[in-house]
């Protein structure tokens, strides 16, 4: 129970009395005064509700006689906010009860409209207007049971399926349904007792709606909810009239009831707290949190802030505004008889009898906070300062500096641990490095590890606070805790990773390091730490292994000198594996994996630098697998069995080592690569392959060199014999070397002359000076040569004569043929056709050259008139031939003109050969095979064409 005079007093509220408006005649403002004797009272969606205003003095308690009352009218009157009162005709005699709802503009009143207890239930429609009017949509009596008796309060749910009635005798109406129509709604009586009903409020739980009951001796829970509506008495001491309320959802919607001398909260099944807060209670009401009770002043109130000098009288009544949470007073005034306490506009509404109004309006926030601040700061009451900046809404800035505020309190009090409490109260606002200077001292640092925890768990840790905070760990030594900061945060990663790894490293915890770089995939940081300092290379490999393609071929090059170096066959598997067929090891294997990707073998050729056995077994291994392997796993491999062959002492291996080289040579993979294959077999003398690739080079002049370098005169013969027949210079070359040599080379010779002969490929006066530099060359090695070579010459003039003797034969034949062509006539005899064979019939064509031919046949064949068909071709030839040799004979006269003319005779002839002048003329023809018959032919076409010609 809490103590009453205990409770800080504050004034959260400002005073005011409402004043008329302003007229037009400048005149000062006025308080605003209603006419005396107002008998019930409201509010709600935007005005002041009141009934019954008298005429006269008086006014009397409703349960009162009622003679007194005669003079009321039955008014209803809206006061808005610009203090514009308006009326209308509710009742015939008075108004006794109004129930404004808050989310409808819906009023429900009570009052009578014939003498004698027979009170009237309205419900008027607000929004619809009937003459002027409101609406009013229903009207049903509200005695129960026929039983004449007095309203003594009344409710209404806000969803408009339930309204309550309480009567002076102890019952309670309850209607449910459609409240504004008669036809969908359902009247019973809920509640009969023996003592008054003082009080009503309906509870709205999700779907569960309770009804709260209190009369002057006692407070029960109806469920309405429920079949038959099942109570539940609640405690057997009631309440005055207008002395209980419904509190928000802030408290739990507890029903409160004021008693004399405590104030109870109830739950629908259960009494909750209680306050004892004295006096005799006129009035409570719930606002914004708050709890307003108007109570009498029995007695003197002493001095305060709240009061005047002088003693207060008895008849005064104190209006007190109670924080139920954080057990404070807000507001706590003194006023001459109120009438109610009304809420609208965000501000409490006082009515006293007099006609005024005032009005309480509550302080913002923050004036809230800096009034009571200094107050609760200087007494060191934060809690309550906290409390009350929550309760109020107070922003995250506000609260965060209270926090700190506190902190600061308790850390200059000695006070590390509660400090750090507040501070850590303070992430998010107050810069952490506020914090981080007051507890860096090595006796404080269990406090700055608790903050920097805190900060990280919210994700607002950087990189520098990653570090300290696990330097704190370390210099505490208290692995259990380090170990649950990296390893907790499963879901979600609350610091700098990488920060984690370098300070865990630097400070020796190797372990802790490695699972942070594998659990995070930090493959750079885990392979870091595993070959440099815990050197654990098998590990480090295995962990290559099962990376993805990409970052296992870069941590390869990076560190495959190392592993090459530590575990040299792992690795080279390793590798094997990562340029074929690379899958990393732990994934599923099945027909629907992923194909695997490879990596360019010839970039991992470095990582086997002095590991030259790990580097042949890798390079054959890759031109076994994959035969389309880059070009450099090819060159390298050659280099280095040329390598093995050059330094092998043992000849067995040595030769096996040659063929290895040799086949690899011919396996067709260094054709593009020629000069570089070549350079490596002449670095390490391999001469078979040196020969080899000359060979497919078509390098036929150095395979000879080669073997002239070697004096081998066989081979010089041998390539002479295999490739002279591409290369004709060849045997030019042989015997000009075997000339230079002053040793005995005339069987070298002899062989080289036979083929030069038989070949016709150099002149014998070339040769004779070829020779003639050689001391040992004598003539006998030359007489066999040169007589084969003078008969041949002598063999030829003869047949030379012979043929000119023809020719001038033929020739002397020709000319009488012409010369008879000239002066006798020609007989024409054939009787076919030299085109179609037929017989020939007139009109017929004949030539000088003896074919005949059809007209038709003729016309349809001859390209020309005056040509023969048959001979035309023949004859065109012959022409061309006269032609270009008349252009020749033209172009020799001209080309020796300018020659003899010019200065520079070099440039007239680069020019008359850039023009193809001195290139051979090639005719194709179809001449008859044998020399006779082409003397005989070309005489035919020399007679034909001069006979053409004389025709």
């Amino acid at each position: 129970m809490a103590a009453y005079l205990q409770w800080r007093r504050f004034v959260f509220f400002d005073r005011e009395t409402v004043k008329e408006p302003l007229g037009t005649d400048g005149a000062a403002e006025k308080p605003f005064a209603l006419p005396p004797g107002i008998a019930v009272c409201d509010s709600g969606r935007g005005s002041l509700v009141f009934g019954d205003i008298l005429r006269g003095v008086c006014f009397s308690f409703p349960f009162a006689c009622l003679n007194c009352c005669l003079h009321m009218e039955g008014q209803i009157w809206f006061l808005p906010r610009s203090l514009q009162l308006s009326s209308f005709q509710a009742y015939k005699l008075r108004v006794t009860h109004l129930y404004q709802l808050k989310q409808h503009s819906i009023l429900v009143s009570v009052g009578e409209d014939e003498e004698g207890i027979n009170p009237l239930v309205k419900v008027w429609n607000l929004e619809k207007r009937d003459g002027g009017n409101p609406l009013c949509t229903r009207i049903f009596p509200a005695i129960p049971g026929n039983k004449p008796t007095v309203v003594s309060c009344l409710t209404v749910h806000e969803n408009l399926n339930f309204m309550a009635i309480g009567f002076a005798d102890g019952s309670v109406v309850l209607t449910k349904g459609d409240i504004t129509r008669d036809r969908h709604s359902k009247t019973q009586i809920l509640h009969e007792g023996s003592y008054p009903v003082t009080g009503l409020a309906f509870r709205q739980s999700g779907k569960t709606t309770h009804l709260f009951v209190v009369t002057t001796e006692n407070i029960q829970s109806y469920m309405l909810s429920a079949k038959d509506y099942p109570y539940l008495e609640l405690d057997t001491h009631g309440c005055g009239l207008r002395c209980s309320s419904l509190s928000d959802p802030s408290q739990d919607l507890q029903f409160i009831v004021a008693g004399n001398e405590c104030v109870y909260l109830y739950q629908p099944d259960e009494r909750g707290p209680c306050f004892a807060f004295e006096g005799q209670k006129l009035i409570v009401h719930w606002y914004r949190g708050y709890l307003i009770i108007v109570s009498k002043d029995r007695k003197t109130s002493p001095k305060s802030e709240f009061a005047g000098n002088e003693a207060q009288n008895s008849d005064k009544q104190v209006l007190n505004i109670y924080d139920l949470c954080n057990k404070f007073i807000a507001y706590s005034s003194i006023f001459d008889d109120i009438v109610d306490v009304l809420a609208e506009w965000g501000s409490l509404y006082v009515l006293t009898r007099d006609g005024k109004i005032h009005v309480l309006q509550e302080k913002d926030t923050q004036t809230k906070l800096e009034a009571c601040k200094p107050m609760l700061f200087r007494k060191n009451l934060f809690e309550m300062a906290i409390n009350l900046a929550k309760s109020h809404h107070l922003d995250s800035d506000g609260l965060s500096e209270i926090f700190r505020q506190y902190g600061d309190h308790l850390y200059n009090k000695g006070n590390h641990d509660g400090a750090i409490q507040q501070y850590i109260r303070t992430i998010g606002k107050l810069e952490p490095s506020y914090v981080i200077r007051k507890f860096l001292d090595a006796q404080r640092i269990h406090n700055l590890t608790a903050y920097l925890q805190t900060l990280h768990l919210q994700s607002l840790a950087n990189a520098d606070h990653t570090t300290l905070l696990l330097n704190c760990y370390t210099k505490l030594k208290d692995s259990s805790k380090l170990e649950e900061f990296i390893k907790t945060s499963e879901s979600e990663v609350r610091f700098d990773v990488e920060t984690a790894i370098k300070v865990l490293r630097q400070a020796g915890y190797y372990s802790h390091a490695v699972y942070l770089a594998e659990k995070h995939m930090h493959h750079e940081w885990y392979l870091k730490i595993q070959l440099e300092d815990i050197k654990n290379y098998q590990e480090a490999l295995c962990y290559i292994g099962k990376l993805p393609f990409d970052q296992a071929e870069s941590n390869m090059k990076r560190y495959g000198k190392t592993l090459m170096h530590q575990v040299p066959n792992e690795t080279t598997e390793l590798l094997k594996i990562l340029c074929t067929d690379y899958r990393p090891l732990g994934d599923s294997e099945g027909p629907g994996m992923l194909e695997g990707r490879k990596a360019n073998s010839e970039e991992f050729i470095p990582v086997f630098a002095n590991n030259s056995r790990e580097l042949k077994a890798f390079l054959e291994h890759m031109t076994e697998v994959q035969a389309d392997s880059p070009q450099g796993v090819y060159d390298t491999l050659l280099e280095l069995r040329l390598q093995n062959w050059a330094h092998e002492q043992d000849e067995q291996i040595k030769e096996k080592l040659h063929n290895e080289a040799l086949t690899l040579l011919k396996s067709g993979r260094f054709k593009t690569v020629f000069d570089k294959a070549l350079v490596l077999c002449q670095m390490h003398n391999f001469k078979d392959g040196v020969l080899y690739l000359y060979e497919q080079g078509k390098l036929f002049q150095q395979i000879m060199h080669y073997h002239m370098q070697n004096e081998q005169y066989k081979k010089v013969i041998e390539v002479c014999e295999l490739y002279g027949d591409q290369e004709a210079c060849l045997w030019e070359q042989a015997l000009g070397y075997f000339a230079r040599k002053e040793e005995d080379c005339k069987e070298y010779i002899a062989a080289v002359l036979k083929h030069i002969e038989n070949k016709n490929l150099m002149p014998p006066l070339l040769v004779v000076q070829t020779l003639a530099h050689n001391s040992t060359a004598t003539l006998s090695v030359i007489k066999d040569y040169l007589v084969n070579k003078l008969q041949k010459q002598s063999r030829q003039i003869e047949q030379d004569e012979q043929r000119i003797r023809k020719y001038r034969e033929e020739t002397t034949r020709i000319r009488q043929e012409i010369e008879e062509l000239k002066a006798r006539p020609k007989i024409f005899q054939k009787t076919k056709c030299s085109i179609c064979t037929s017989a020939l019939e007139l009109p017929s064509v004949h030539f000088l050259c003896g074919h005949s031919f059809h007209q038709h046949c003729f016309e349809s064949y001859s390209e020309s008139d005056s040509e023969c068909p048959t001979c035309m071709p023949e004859n065109r030839k012959v022409m061309d031939m006269i032609r270009a040799q008349e252009q020749k004979r033209d172009l020799h006269d001209q080309f020796q003109h300018q020659l003899k003319c010019s200065n520079d005779g070099f440039s007239v002839v680069a020019d008359y050969f850039g023009r193809g002048v001195f290139n051979k003329l090639t005719l194709i023809t179809d001449l008859p095979s044998g020399k006779a018959a082409t003397l005989e032919a070309g005489l035919q076409r020399d007679l034909l064409m001069h006979t053409k010609r004389s025709t």
